[in-house]
């Protein structure tokens, strides 16, 4: 985490590095003018930030439903210890109107203890196992995996998610961006 004088400013449009203005405006303009401290701090690195917001348009356009995404989002968040995913990804699940229940097992992030829908458990537990033995996961894991109603192409999904996110959760880390106050209620 950075020290108090941190070499990760909150960034403006105006005050970003060139490569960073066009992405912080459609931000801004998504998120109803503001832009969010997250995306404010990792506009340092113009093409961090525009890596991820392509990566992560490509991983909302994949044939993984809506709740599984953010399954395998605060699998990555909750992994990673990053606060401001937890909280700007609990915020997205309520908003979607998730079920309470899948809400605070996600925000547990204990893999111990199952989530309250099966198949949602499976995208978890194969993210999960992705992760554990770097993507070469067994075929007994990818037949659980695909029982469960997903496809070949959801497991390629998975990883998309998986990368998408570590990018995210340990820059949001190392630039120690901050819960905005719209978030606080999701923390």
């Amino acid at each position: 985490m950075p020290t108090a004088a941190c070499p990760f400013p909150e960034h403006t449009p105006d005050s970003a590095p060139p490569g960073a203005r066009r992405a912080m405006e459609r931000v801004a303009k998504a998120q109803g003018g503001q832009v969010p401290s997250a995306v404010a701090r990792l506009a340092t690195s113009p093409e961090l930030l525009g890596g991820f917001l392509q990566a992560s348009a490509a991983f909302e356009s994949s044939t993984l439903d809506p709740l599984a995404r953010e399954v395998v989002v605060m699998t990555m968040a909750t992994r990673h210890a990053c606060r401001v995913c937890v909280a700007m990804h609990t915020a997205r699940l309520t908003g979607m109107g998730a079920d309470p229940e899948l809400v605070a097992a996600l925000r547990a992030g204990e893999p111990r203890t199952a989530l309250p829908d099966e198949r949602l458990e499976g995208v978890r537990r194969f993210a999960l196992a992705v992760i554990a033995c770097g993507g070469a996961v067994d075929d007994d894991t990818l037949q659980d995996f695909l029982a469960l109603g997903h496809t070949p192409r959801n497991a390629l999904e998975v990883v998309l998610g998986i990368g998408t996110y570590t990018m995210s959760t340990l820059a949001n880390r190392m630039t120690g961006a901050p819960v905005d106050g719209r978030l606080a209620a999701f923390a």
